[in-house]
């Protein structure tokens, strides 16, 4: 006797092929949609190597793997079987991201760039607005609901590399969010004196960069953890550290995803556009002068002007606090519902 035939679910497809720290930040809205069509494949159009860390965040089924140089818009040639139901464009707005989403003929598509003419009151790109407020309320505008500071993550479930120590990133992506490395290796130096265990971690191509920071501090080899840690180590380092001092980069929004205090040293883009939510836990250090380039070639005249007896003290007074060394409070997602 022939088995019944199971249709297959929907799929919803959402685009955001950029960074870790652009995950992070797009979590909220991405839970939102995870609420909003609980019996969909939420499928997510992002960078191969960030597999994990998109699945770790519990928000998607599935990791569609598209990247294009820079911050560019992917060609989505690895879909497959029938068109989207929906496909978001939770990339930029556009129209480059809408055209790439448009190509797949889903059957509904919501973005930016060309807003859906059904609704009264579409959403407007605004410049001056924070990542993650921006996400979630483009998606109210379509019915979805989505809470900005719904950010944190499930505990990773490994233990961590070095529980309790002060955790040091001083890469970027690019050069202008990068606070230069001699300052690097005053602050961990003066960490030490106090007592402090400092590790350093560095993504791929940054091992010339943590052994300077390293060299210049007097640590040895044992301390640095470069070469880019896969996401579920770098997940628990970060997790069950003291504290987290780095630039605006990925490791910054994890701090910030489980709970962990932190420093965040911004140069050409305002805390206020991608800075962590407001609170005692998350510092964060900013001299305000005109915008930069965050893919800028040279360290940001901004960021050049925080100087190393600032950035000592807040992560200072950050290591000391209760909820340091990974003493969180339990992983509590806010609820957020909707549906278009």
């Amino acid at each position: 006797m022939a088995r019944p035939h199971t249709p297959p679910r929907p799929r919803v497809l959402v685009l955001r092929a950029l960074g870790l720290g652009d995950l992070l930040a797009g979590v909220p809205a991405l839970r939102g949609v995870r609420r909003a069509f609980p019996g969909h494949e939420t499928v997510l159009a992002i960078p191969g190597g960030l597999r994990d860390a998109a699945l770790a965040t519990g928000t998607v089924d599935t990791v569609l793997p598209a990247a294009a140089p820079g911050r560019g818009v992917p060609v989505l040639t690895g879909w497959t079987g029938e068109p989207p139901d929906l496909a978001i464009d939770l990339h930029g707005n556009g129209p480059e991201s809408h055209e790439a989403l448009a190509a797949l003929r889903p059957r509904r598509l919501l973005s930016y760039a060309r807003p859906d003419p059904s609704v009264p009151d579409p959403p407007r790109w605004r410049r001056d607005e924070h990542e993650r407020e921006r996400w979630c309320r483009f998606l109210r505008a379509y019915g979805i609901g989505a809470d900005p500071d719904d950010v944190r993550l499930p505990p990773p479930t490994r233990p961590s590399p070095a529980p309790g120590a002060v955790v040091v990133h001083p890469g970027a992506d690019a050069p202008a969010r990068c606070w230069p490395a001699g300052r690097y290796a005053a602050v961990v130096r003066r960490l030490v004196a106090a007592g402090l265990r400092v590790v350093l971690t560095g993504g791929p191509g940054e091992e010339a960069l943590t052994a300077m920071v390293a060299s210049g501090a007097g640590l040895g080899p044992e301390h640095v953890l470069a070469g880019g840690l896969p996401f579920d180590e770098l997940s628990a380092l970060v997790a069950r550290a003291a504290c987290l001092l780095s630039g605006d980069t990925g490791p910054a929004h994890l701090a910030v995803a489980h709970g962990t205090p932190s420093v965040t040293l911004f140069g050409p883009v305002p805390p206020h556009l991608w800075g962590p939510p407001d609170g005692p836990a998350h510092g964060v250090l900013w001299h305000p002068g005109p915008p930069g380039d965050p893919h800028g070639r040279t360290p940001d005249p901004a960021l050049l002007r925080i100087g190393t007896d600032e950035v000592l003290a807040a992560v200072l007074e950050r290591s000391a606090r209760p909820g340091a060394a990974g003493r969180h409070g339990a992983y509590e997602p806010t609820e957020a519902s909707g549906r278009v």
